[in-house]
């Protein structure tokens, strides 16, 4: 746990999968094909602290949901690509365009397309509910499952390591 602990004094980036991360993998589809997700109240609190706080904080997902990407902009995540298909390549490119060393990048995924990417990742993680080849590569399992706390839980325990918890940005939403 020690060394768990130690990775966290280093993070200066949070990159999260979209579906099965920050919501919990439901799609709900409309007569007229319209589809929603659920998002996690306790989680966008933690989000847009982390974006407050001065944290690189992005969401990589192979959905095009344009309900996701607004309530992402809405916490302040400006770094949001929707629609990819490889995201080892994206992340190596945001990481190069931002001048961001992988060692200090937290990735948060949970099913076999995040696979190469939390390889590349300083700190890969992921929610209690991740498929089992997901997990074997996790320096660590969250006891929440997508959507119901995983980013919050994750998020939180960096910036307490890092005595940003409860910082003047945490008092405003």
């Amino acid at each position: 746990m020690e060394s768990f602990l130690h990775k966290l004094k280093d993070i200066t980036t949070f990159i999260f999968d979209v579906d099965g991360v920050l919501t919990d993998g439901s799609v709900f589809v409309t007569d007229s094909g319209e589809q929603s997700r659920a998002f996690n109240i306790k989680d966008g609190y933690a989000l847009q602290l982390a974006v407050k706080c001065g944290y690189n904080v992005c969401a990589i997902s192979g959905s095009r949901s344009k309900s996701a990407i607004y309530r992402l902009n809405s916490l302040g995540i400006q770094d949001v690509y929707m629609g990819t298909h490889t995201k080892s390549q994206r992340f190596k490119i945001y990481l190069e365009e931002k001048a961001i060393i992988a060692t200090n990048v937290l990735y948060m995924g949970d099913d076999i397309p995040d696979l190469e990417v939390m390889k590349l990742a300083g700190l890969p993680v992921c929610p209690a509910d991740a498929v089992e080849e997901i997990k074997a590569v996790s320096t660590y399992v969250s006891p929440y499952g997508g959507g119901k706390g995983c980013a919050r839980d994750i998020i939180e325990k960096v910036l307490k390591v890092q005595d940003k918890w409860m910082s003047e940005q945490a008092y405003s939403w």
